[in-house]
């Protein structure tokens, strides 16, 4: 739902720093100097199993889009359940365009790293030494073990299975107990490269196979592409402001379809006089109001209550809430701004991870901080609770299709529009 900010430490995923160690290197070993990435790549598989996705393809017509949402009715509950329409979306939705994943302080400094994945595709997003940001395929070359998990910093990525060692440009630097190898040409062998850009304190990837040979970014481009005619909007509402500072990530497991999670989240705060009653009591949701743009759509609400004990005001005056399609969604409050992305795991499970910025004149208040990870730990375990729910009820015999209530699920309609044309092309 889109009132959300932040959950509590024992939900927490921590995130870990290991130690780079360095192995005295096998005596019998092809050491590689000067290796450039090779441009562009050999063929490489998509994020999903396309031959998968015949059943899905059906499906796609049981909702139309061209239906004014006063008549429509929302997707079949198969859209949310089987396993060949994740497959349709992996390959149709996830990937094309560009995609959230993480966020700059995850690499704010040379030698950062982390990973992630997304359907089948495994990630690395580096800064190497020169302070420059790469993304590869978090797969090794030579037999395709994974090179390194989690997060943290590392001067190079050493296999864990062979040994064989990339710069954090994506080079080839050492292919280890080679001699003998025939027809092995070096500039061949360098990490696959994806394309990366930065907006703001988010990292975007795009994993379009036609354009991770031309790496080179333009900010602008980035921003029209992703956020189109509201970028302006958000950068002017505190959402690329340097000042914000970084305060800790939150992750869940949730069992229910991905966009069962984005549904919550787009219904214009339908539901937040039922489910959360403490929330609604600081809101003025006779103000809620909805924009849609070409691949955005902005929820705005008015903070309901002057009485806050001691100074305490978590929400503000106004909060903005956008959802960026397909995925992504970023909640500016008051002094906070929180960001919520959604992975599929599977037809009936997703992963939802928060990162939470602060400003930073409060990023040292450990009490306010506290206060509002408690605040909003109640919020995310009744959206949890609810969206179970709601998959449990799609699984029903009794269940196939619903309607919209025109005047505050225009974002969920507006979403499942963006989905039905992604998934027809």
């Amino acid at each position: 739902m889109a009132i959300s900010t932040m959950t509590s430490p024992s939900s927490s995923m921590k995130l870990r720093f290991p130690t780079v160690s360095q192995k005295p290197l096998m005596r019998r070993c092809c050491i590689l100097d000067k290796c450039k990435i090779v441009s562009p790549p050999p063929p490489r598989r998509t994020i999903s199993r396309a031959a998968s996705t015949g059943a899905a393809v059906s499906t796609i017509g049981d909702f139309n889009p061209k239906i004014p949402i006063e008549e429509a009715v929302t997707p079949p509950s198969s859209w949310y359940t089987d396993q060949s329409f994740l497959d349709l979306e992996l390959d149709r939705v996830f990937s094309r365009g560009w995609q959230a994943v993480g966020c700059a302080d995850q690499i704010k400094s040379p030698h950062d790293f982390f990973t992630g994945r997304l359907g089948n595709i495994e990630f690395v997003v580096c800064r190497d030494g020169d302070g420059k940001v790469h993304a590869f395929h978090n797969v090794c070359r030579h037999h395709a073990s994974l090179l390194t998990c989690g997060t943290g910093r590392k001067s190079c990525f050493v296999c864990p299975y062979h040994g064989w060692t990339y710069g954090l440009n994506g080079s080839l630097l050492k292919a280890t107990r080679i001699k003998g190898i025939k027809n092995f040409n070096v500039n061949e062998f360098g990490l696959i490269p994806i394309k990366v850009a930065l907006w703001g304190p988010f990292v975007l990837l795009n994993f379009e196979e036609d354009v991770s040979s031309q790496l080179e970014v333009n900010r602008d481009a980035v921003s029209n592409e992703w956020l189109g005619s509201c970028s302006d909007i958000l950068s002017t509402n505190g959402i690329a402001e340097s000042s914000l500072s970084y305060i800790c990530r939150r992750e869940y497991t949730v069992e229910c379809n991905w966009k069962v999670f984005c549904d919550n989240y787009l219904d214009g705060g339908y539901h937040v006089p039922y489910a959360h009653k403490g929330l609604a009591s600081n809101l003025k949701l006779d103000s809620y109001s909805t924009c849609i743009y070409e691949k955005v759509s902005i929820q705005w609400c008015e903070g309901g209550s002057d009485d806050f004990l001691d100074n305490y005001d978590r929400l503000g005056e106004k909060a903005l809430y956008a959802f960026v399609y397909p995925n992504f969604m970023i909640n500016r409050y008051g002094p906070w701004m929180d960001t919520n992305l959604v992975l599929p795991l599977g037809p009936r499970k997703c992963r939802v991870i928060f990162d939470y910025f602060l400003e930073a004149h409060l990023k040292d208040d450990r009490e306010f901080i506290h206060r509002s990870l408690q605040d909003s730990e109640r919020v995310q375990i009744e959206d949890i609770t609810l969206c179970e729910g709601v998959q449990r009820g799609l699984e029903s015999p009794a269940y196939c299709k619903g309607r919209y209530a025109p005047t505050v699920e225009n974002a969920m309609h507006h979403f499942h529009c963006l989905l039905h044309r992604a998934l027809k092309k």
